[in-house]
């Protein structure tokens, strides 16, 4: 009997990581297909699979509907969803950011010990602007040092900078650099790294999506491995895990890391996992368009170099 995989996390940070949950919204983003199409009946049986009920599964295709992100012909398992236009993009991480990280894990980006510090004093009046450059710096990495003052361990004013002219806040931000920063008198820099970002919760995270990859690499290993609903539920659980993961996570230098970082084990895993769920064969007619999900995860691990993954 098929069974899905397990979403159970090992190494020393279990304990602090749990199963990610995948959202109803997000399930019906993962099975559009190339064509903007959703199999109705995929849908219900990938939902039995991951917890979902039917219930929850229409009340979510109402909302998909009347938000004018789907059509939606007929009742059930036999209805015709077509989406409007392609929103899978929300579930697969930047090219770049990935690149990078898998740059990282193959010590093919040194840090050259520079931080990176952009200090902030936009007024009240204009908190709006405030709150969007914050979060813009907090998703780039960056983490707080004191009130209106961030540091990032990578080169990101670029992005922090466009960000900036598009508030039209440039008057209140400044930016600089330095080799020898100290927060409350820690100047060590893995320790000042430890001290500045959630590493724990971070490398859980990561525990998290190495144990869920390994269990789907032992399934897909088995004679008789998963297929047709299964195989979309184990790729669905990857992708929430591999976001979960990776949305955030810095991206610290390796140099700032504790060693070994469950990040590199975790993304190698995954990796391996995407090209064995690949490979696997399906129960669907030869021509059968596949979901967006699988393409876009190609894509993404296909603009890793050779060798990185």
């Amino acid at each position: 009997m098929n069974t899905p995989p397990p979403n159970a996390p090992t190494g020393p940070h279990a304990d602090a990581a749990a199963p990610v949950p995948v959202p109803t919204r997000l399930l019906v983003h993962a099975l559009v297909r190339e064509d903007g199409s959703v199999d109705s009946g995929e849908l219900y049986a990938v939902a039995g699979l991951l917890g979902m009920t039917d219930q929850q599964v229409r009340l979510c295709v109402k909302r998909l509907v009347a938000e004018g992100r789907f059509t939606h012909e007929g009742r059930g398992r036999k209805a015709r969803l077509q989406a409007v236009a392609d929103f899978t993009g929300s579930i697969t991480p930047n090219v770049a950011y990935v690149r990078h990280a898998y740059r990282q894990d193959h010590g093919l980006a040194a840090w050259d010990g520079v931080w990176h510090l952009f200090a902030f004093a936009v007024p009240e009046s204009n908190r709006a602007s405030r709150d969007t450059l914050r979060d813009t710096l907090r998703h780039l990495g960056a983490a707080p040092v004191q009130s209106g003052l961030y540091v990032s361990a990578n080169p990101i004013e670029e992005l922090v900078e466009a960000q900036v002219r598009h508030l039209g806040v440039g008057d209140a931000v400044t930016c600089l650099t330095s080799t020898d920063l100290r927060v409350g008198g820690v100047g060590h820099p893995p320790a000042l790294a430890a001290a500045l970002w959630p590493l724990d919760d971070i490398a859980a995270r990561h525990d998290g999506l190495a144990g869920l990859a390994q269990a789907c690499l032992d399934r897909l290993a088995q004679p008789e491995g998963p297929a047709g609903p299964e195989r979309l539920a184990m790729a669905v659980r990857l992708a929430a895990a591999f976001t979960h993961a990776m949305e955030p996570d810095p991206l610290l230098p390796p140099e700032l890391l504790p060693r070994p970082w469950p990040g590199t084990h975790a993304r190698r895993l995954a990796a391996a996992c995407w090209t064995a769920l690949a490979e696997a064969d399906t129960d669907a007619p030869a021509g059968t368009p596949v979901p967006r999900l699988f393409v876009q995860y190609e894509e993404l691990l296909a603009s890793v170099p050779d060798g990185l993954t």
